[in-house]
């Protein structure tokens, strides 16, 4: 049986740690705050360039773009988004496991898929298993900006442009909510052009042209990049919303379990001391009687 003093220090130790957790807690609830409000400010304006892109090329079907141009994929890469720190439930781990069920159910798709990781715990995780990374972009959420999304998706871009890769995947955690994430699989490239429902009496989506100035190629050339980068840049800020909320609701629970922990403690320490001062009474009545 541990000792009394043994006790107290472990109850110690669990309000230390719960001084933590509950520290943690609040600056994840801080740095989510700001967070959300980046990711519901950046969701319309990416849709809306997306739906702009979408019916320009829907309008000119003569129109052509690299970067939307479809070819046999052979070659293909995946971009993990993990985070660079721990203590966040199973924020990476659904990342991780989302990413390695993508490589077991297309490796007899592609000849040959490549990964990219953002986020320390993804790079680590694949480096344990000897997975090889094509190029870990290290220390991007310190830096976290639009010129630093928009420097990676023009690197993608490169590599798909010149062939060294055929399609380009991302996995990511998309916020919902503060409690809740949802494992996204975004095909980056090639880019897609948005499905548009149909009209009730044609059965086809009813498309009416306008005038481009300096041309519908120039726009186009420069919705294309800009609008891949935005989604990019988007699922960056999915994911370090989605980061900030996994690790508050984490932190929340660790926090209660210490609470409950602290209570158990607490109560094994006052009947062990009950017990000690009742073999003590029992030892000096003892005695006492002896001594008669």
């Amino acid at each position: 049986m541990p000792s009394l003093r043994d006790i107290r220090k472990r109850i110690r130790s669990v309000k230390n740690t719960q001084q933590i957790t509950r520290a943690m807690k609040m600056v994840a609830a801080a740095k989510l705050r700001r967070a959300q409000e980046a990711i519901l400010a950046a969701r319309p304006y990416a849709q809306m360039l997306d739906q702009i892109t979408s019916d320009l090329v829907s309008r000119a079907e003569s129109l052509a773009h690299p970067l939307l141009a479809a070819r046999p994929a052979k070659k293909a890469e995946l971009v993990v988004l993990t985070s660079d720190r721990g203590l966040a439930g199973a924020f990476n781990s659904n990342v991780i496991r989302r990413a390695s069920r993508f490589l077991l159910d297309h490796e007899r798709t592609y000849e040959k898929i490549e990964l990219a990781t953002i986020g320390r715990k993804g790079f680590e995780h694949f480096r344990r298993r000897q997975i090889p990374v094509r190029k870990d972009f290290a220390g991007l959420y310190g830096r976290m900006s639009y010129q630093a999304a928009a420097e990676i998706a023009r690197e993608l871009s490169s590599h798909f442009i010149s062939g060294e890769t055929d399609a380009v995947f991302l996995v990511y955690n998309e916020f919902v909510s503060a409690m809740t994430q949802r494992i996204a699989v975004v095909q980056l490239l090639p880019m897609q052009p948005l499905e548009k429902p149909a009209t009730p009496s044609s059965g086809a989506p009813a498309l009416v042209d306008f005038k481009y100035e300096p041309s519908a190629e120039a726009v186009l050339e420069r919705l294309v990049p800009q609008a891949l980068t935005i989604k990019f840049y988007r699922a960056l800020l999915e994911s370090v919303a989605s980061e900030h909320g996994a690790r508050m609701s984490a932190m929340e629970k660790a926090t209660s379990n210490a609470s409950e922990m602290i209570s158990r403690l607490s109560l094994f320490y006052n009947r062990t001391r009950q017990a000690v001062i009742t073999k003590e009474l029992m030892e000096i009545v003892g005695g006492a009687e002896a001594l008669r």
